[in-house]
């Protein structure tokens, strides 16, 4: 499977098969999905295939990419050893399903979707990605529900004001009916200033467009999608 990820010709067709549009082709599919989130009816034209062939590869093949990648993904306690970890979260938009509207509701964000905590070090490099929780709960929320408190546990970690209270280094907030001191602004200036590479690292992240654009798949395959692109982010990066 890892040779056909970078470019082995597509196996001999055998008529009536499910791989008539061959294993390389059928994996670029899945790719080209999570690449640029086009809706399934696009994609069947380009690949010159029915959209329940391009349903079918991708419910098929999503799992296996995923797990031919999954040794790439770095165990985070040991990625960051002796490294400061940056945490952040940030919302990856859905379909505002009737059902679990309220829950999947920010209202931060004023949108429905998954809340994802993201950590990276200081030069910006990807340490981990949760799993998903639903949007409606805050960041303090997410990163408790999350494998990120043992995992880091050893480690400075820096985050922003949502974190208050979890033991991170975060900013200060305006003390009530005053303004903040010229020390708290200061700090939280250069606290704001290192935190730009966790931003940094999501931003790259969302280079997969499943991610930047609204997911339109069932909620109970996002898991599935989250695992797979944070193997793709990796592999990408050469670990």
């Amino acid at each position: 499977m890892h040779r056909v990820l970078v470019g082995e010709p597509d196996p001999p067709v055998v008529p009536g098969r499910m791989w008539s549009l061959g294993l390389y082709k059928s994996v670029v599919l899945v790719l080209f999905l999570l690449r640029q989130n086009p809706v399934q009816e696009v994609a069947a034209e380009l690949f010159g295939v029915s959209q329940a062939t391009v349903s079918r590869r991708w419910n098929t093949l999503l799992p296996v990419v995923e797990k031919v990648l999954a040794g790439h993904v770095p165990d985070p306690a040991e990625a960051s050893a002796g490294r400061i970890v940056l945490i952040d979260g940030t919302l990856v938009t859905t379909w505002d399903w009737a059902s679990e509207g309220t829950r999947m509701f920010s209202g931060k964000h004023r949108d429905t979707g998954f809340n994802l905590q993201v950590a990276a070090t200081l030069a910006g490099d990807l340490l981990a990605v949760s799993e998903p929780v639903p949007g409606s709960p805050h960041d303090t929320f997410a990163w408790g529900q999350s494998h990120f408190p043992e995992a880091f546990a050893a480690r400075e970690k820096l985050g922003d004001l949502g974190y208050l209270g979890t033991g991170m280094h975060t900013g200060r907030r305006k003390p009530p009916g005053r303004e903040r001191s010229a020390g708290d602004k200061e700090a939280n200036r250069s606290i704001n200033a290192l935190r730009a590479a966790v931003e940094h690292a999501i931003a790259h992240l969302k280079d997969w467009k499943v991610l930047a654009t609204r997911y339109r798949g069932p909620l109970a395959r996002f898991p599935a999608v989250i695992k797979t692109v944070t193997a793709l982010a990796f592999y990408k990066k050469g670990w």
